[in-house]
């Protein structure tokens, strides 16, 4: 008869949260085949957690399951995570090289060798776009620049519609940025913080260009940033931290939701598990297969276990991949055709310039951006665009954009019954839009400025970064491939929870719309169904 496990309890009283979320995603597994738990998670990013936390706090004993790896762990550097300058093998996962956003300098490829091992950034290649994703407890949320953006309220109600706007900013939103840690930088502290100078560099231009721009609040800790320009403690953000993890002063979700989830002593973390089938159980629920694989992704152990109720919040990407799959399949076969559309990459593009030598950007660079241009308004090609920084050591004088754009076009998932595999049909030519909408910007900009595009961070005479994407969405859009809070309808129990039910754009930078709205659907599903 299968057991149902007694899941993490708290070993002393009063010990940090954060140590209890370490020992609940320790190495040897929570979970065994022929358990049976009330609710199991599939990935700890945002949904995810904010779905553990809200379970747990109603008394719902939890399990998550994680691919990643737990990153509590120092390494031989005393350090959990290495930095963008020095990447070893715990920067990428399972690759034997670097895939850089910008892999190129002087046009000459910038990628180094490393070994073959599950590290936290995943470069994730489909035909035309590699997608960028976090892997580890905390998910996207280890690997990300941290902006805490709220997106404008005309646009949210474009993109959902059916979504009650009044609750989402009066609530949802509010909580989300509480649960998260936001917080916002001193501004007169910004004006003279030397790792900011890059920043204000691209401010001013952009003001003097006729671009009106806007501070960007932040996970990271500004007050331990400070403490970082001063030299007072161990810097992270200030010693080129930032797309391979951080060591000190972010607010991840291994440090917030997760840790307040573990807290409650009714959370499990399973790490270094793959979800490979979802499939209804004849005993009730759902069971659930997965692998163990070990830090080479080699698969040491399968296991299946019955939940009763199944959260999907393995991102954009690893939920729409798993729904397909499980519908082309016959494992969930009723699952409906808008299951797998809707993709998109939130208008992401990178473009960089080259300013002049005397009008230096820093050789010291936060790793954590602060300020943003905002051109959404322009209904001729919208565009929030992120200075971000280039956190190299030494000064380039270059001015790094991330921008987000209003992209129209949408990609679907579709099963190959020949692999065995999903994949994506997004084209690179189909971030075009993208690019129109940030040339108009930039174009305008280099002309006030007297200044250039670089050509040779992303390819060889390649202006545009248009070919990846930091900000995955859709894939199993709200009130489309499930109903209006994420029930997959046929399927009693099954939930989506993150990223995929958004319809490719937020505008921003999406992780707090994807955790307010993963608050708004638990709160609903947690007062209406049955536990």
């Amino acid at each position: 008869m299968a057991r149902r496990r007694t899941l993490l309890r708290a070993a002393v009283l009063g010990a940090p949260a954060a140590a209890l979320l370490a020992r609940s995603a320790a190495a040897g597994a929570a979970l065994a085949s022929g358990d049976h738990v009330p609710a199991l998670v599939i990935g700890s990013g945002y949904g995810g957690a904010v779905t553990a936390l809200r379970l747990t706090q109603s008394g719902i004993a939890t399990a998550v399951v994680e691919m990643g790896m737990a990153w509590n762990t120092a390494g031989s550097d005393g350090k959990v995570f290495c930095n963008v300058l020095n990447p070893d093998q715990r920067s990428y996962w399972l690759r034997t090289s670097t895939d850089q956003p910008i892999g190129y300098f002087l046009g000459i490829s910038a990628n180094k060798s490393i070994g073959r091992y599950t590290g936290v950034l995943d470069s994730e290649k489909f035909a035309g776009i590699r997608v960028y994703q976090g892997r580890g407890v905390g998910g996207g949320s280890l690997v990300n620049g941290g902006m805490a953006v709220v997106p404008r309220r005309d646009y949210f109600a474009q993109i959902l519609p059916s979504v009650d706007l009044a609750s989402m900013y009066d609530t949802y939103f509010p909580r989300a940025n509480t649960g998260l840690g936001v917080n916002a930088i001193d501004p007169a502290w910004f004006e003279t913080a030397e790792c900011y100078r890059f920043a204000r560099v691209g401010r001013d231009q952009a003001k003097a260009s006729g671009y009106p721009t806007t501070f960007l609040n932040n996970v990271y800790d500004f007050a331990y940033m400070k403490q970082e320009q001063a030299n007072t403690v161990p810097r992270s953000a200030l010693a080129s931290e930032v797309i391979y993890g951080n060591n000190h002063g972010k607010r991840s979700l291994d440090k917030t939701y997760l840790a307040a989830a573990a807290a409650t002593g009714r959370l499990s973390i399973t790490a270094q598990h793959v979800v490979t089938a979802v499939v209804p159980s004849s005993a009730g629920g759902y069971s659930v297969t997965m692998n163990q694989i070990d830090t080479a992704g080699a698969v040491v152990a399968t296991k299946t276990v019955r939940a009763d109720k199944v959260f999907f919040a393995a991102g954009s990407v690893g939920t729409s991949k798993l729904l397909v799959a499980m519908r082309a399949l016959g494992k969930l076969p009723n699952l409906p055709d808008a299951v797998g559309q809707g993709w998109g990459n939130n208008g992401n593009v990178m473009v960089a310039r080259a300013n002049h030598i005397w009008n230096t950007t820093g050789a010291l660079e936060s790793g954590m951006p602060a300020m943003g241009i905002d051109n959404w308004a322009d209904s001729a090609g919208p565009v929030f665009a992120e200075i971000a920084p280039f956190p190299a050591g030494t000064e380039l004088w270059i001015s790094l954009y991330l921008a987000i754009t209003k992209n129209p076009n949408r990609a679907a998932f579709s099963f190959d019954s020949s692999t065995g595999g999903v994949g994506l049909n997004w084209q690179t030519a189909w971030n075009q839009p993208a690019i129109d909408a940030a040339k108009r910007v930039f174009d305008t900009i280099n002309k006030k400025q007297v200044t250039v595009y670089r050509s040779d961070l992303f390819g060889v005479n390649k202006v545009w970064g248009d070919d990846f994407t930091y900000h995955p969405l859709g894939g199993c859009i709200l009130n489309q491939a499930t109903d209006n809070y994420g029930r997959l309808p046929g399927y009693p129990g099954l939930y989506v929870m993150d990223g995929s039910l958004i319809p490719g754009s937020t505008g921003v930078n999406p992780f707090v719309t994807i955790t307010a709205l993963a608050e708004r659907n638990i709160e609903q599903i947690l007062t209406i169904d049955s536990f």
